[in-house]
């Protein structure tokens, strides 16, 4: 059972999905610190001054002015603006996968379309050709 694992676990695709979920993290972290520090500021300074983070409805607890002061309280919150932080974190990914696939689908059509350079003819027709070239030239 552990030389099947091992087999398993050392298949291309395996691998390739290992790396993939790993490098899809790591981007995924990316994208989260550009959302929350980068693209939410200045939307929110041309809304007013509102911090997204810190839009949240109280529905049990103290009322309290932040969502950190709140869950420190021990308030039930509802984080409308962490969840609008997570919607456009996704739209981005999926925008970013979405333009690499459609590159990819181009590259390969791309691919496809290059004609394949023609087929030598066979010896004996070179050769058949050459002889009936030189009875024309000869009867001439």
């Amino acid at each position: 059972m552990l030389k099947e694992f091992k087999e398993f676990a050392m298949r291309g695709n395996v691998m390739d999905m290992a790396i993939g979920i790993v490098i899809g993290g790591a981007f995924g972290t990316i994208i989260k610190s550009m959302v929350s520090d980068i693209i939410m500021p200045p939307i929110g300074i041309l809304m007013g001054g509102v911090d997204f983070s810190n839009i949240f409805l109280t529905l049990k607890g103290d009322v309290l002015p932040t969502l950190e002061a709140a869950k420190a309280a021990g308030s039930v919150t509802m984080n409308i603006g962490v969840f609008m932080n997570s919607v456009i974190s996704f739209l981005i990914v999926a925008l970013a996968i979405f333009m690499l696939i459609k590159a990819m689908n181009a590259a390969k059509r791309e691919e496809e379309k290059a004609p394949e350079a023609p087929k030598a003819p066979p010896r004996n027709e070179v050769l058949l050709e050459e002889i009936r070239d030189a009875l024309v030239k000869n009867s001439k």
